[in-house]
């Protein structure tokens, strides 16, 4: 059998990619993308696809009516091109992360009565997905109780070196790698306080504005560990006690795998305010709180500082299987 993996654009979505793919080494897989986005740079060269194709797409949304037409038009030829490619591999199964990379791959899977299998990323169901549901053979969300498989594929690092907090005594800042404008001006009017608690500080400030953020603390004659990017995030997250961050999928899996409370700060202008609702399933539970930029709580911040955080870190664990990489590639090798 052959297993067609599909969808990206993002990060977000090309992760859920890598992480099922590495669950299932020993079937043949091939990947179809887009030729936009940053899907050929995570799956260009990456061996382990039998093969690779990058179609020329482009998404609807946001689009004025002739980029509309255009869209369209790119659509129903890469959607030409992608029935081709899966019946050349003679592919038994589409997997598909959403974003419109997947649109395509998706639409000819179906017309070739191909099962499809869908994961989504976030609380609020993504446009080509929520089109897609209802005619997929599966849906996997990590937010809904009514799936057999409620699955957000996280590193199993995060699990093991995860830890129940209790009291505040380092707390990290989470912007991205881009930084975020609000965190950044947020972590810096806490500071003084922080000192006072005697808490320490970790603050991703982005690539563009750690020079910045270091000043403000030089200033204020405050330590501060910043930087813009890492690629040992879960040993930062682990040694924080609270975490004050934006609320992108795998951020907020992440530190629920690693049992980290989190005061989350969502991008305003994400697609349908997904991060809001992503956020806003943890607030839910009880386990994390959630403020827009506009309208950040100083006062309430520096009150859940002085907070047993104990139970909230032991729920976080429970919402999140630490196995849901392998529980999809089980799935997807059914077929």
């Amino acid at each position: 059998m052959s297993i067609a993996f599909t969808g990206g654009g993002t990060g977000g979505h090309l992760a859920i990619i890598k992480a099922v793919k590495d669950e299932i080494k020993q079937e043949p897989m091939i990947y179809i993308g887009s030729n936009k986005g940053q899907d050929r740079a995570w799956f260009d060269s990456d061996s382990e696809f039998k093969k690779r194709y990058f179609l020329d797409m482009q998404g609807v949304l946001n689009q004025n009516i002739l980029g509309k037409v255009k869209s369209f038009f790119m659509l129903a030829k890469a959607t030409m091109e992608a029935r081709k490619i899966l019946k050349e591999n003679n592919i038994k199964v589409v997997f598909c992360v959403g974003g419109f990379s997947a649109a395509p791959t998706s639409f000819a899977g179906f017309s070739l009565g191909i099962p499809l299998v869908i994961h989504e990323q976030n609380a609020k169901v993504g446009s080509l997905n929520k089109l897609l549901r209802n005619r997929a053979d599966a849906f996997i969300s990590s937010y809904e109780d009514s799936h057999s498989i409620r699955a957000y594929p996280i590193k199993k690092i995060f699990f093991d070196k995860s830890r129940i907090r209790d009291k505040v005594k380092k707390v990290i800042f989470l912007g991205g790698s881009q930084g975020a404008k609000a965190i950044n001006e947020l972590a810096i009017k806490l500071a003084p306080t922080l000192k006072a608690k005697n808490i320490s500080i970790i603050h991703q400030a982005g690539e563009k504005h750690i020079d910045t953020v270091k000043k403000a603390y030089d200033e204020l004659g405050i330590e501060a560990e910043v930087f813009g990017f890492t690629k040992d995030m879960v040993t930062l997250m682990n040694s924080a006690d609270l975490a004050i961050a934006r609320a992108g999928a795998s951020t907020l899996w992440e530190l629920s795998a690693n049992a980290l409370p989190a005061v989350f700060v969502p991008y305003p202008y994400a697609t349908g305010d997904h991060q809001y609702y992503n956020a806003k399933f943890l607030v839910d539970e009880n386990v994390a709180w959630l403020m827009r930029e506009e309208s950040l709580e100083v006062e309430k911040i520096i009150s859940i500082l002085d907070e047993d955080l104990s139970q909230k870190s032991k729920k976080l664990q429970t919402l999140i299987s630490s196995d849901g990489a392998s529980q999809i590639a089980k799935l997807l090798k059914s077929y």
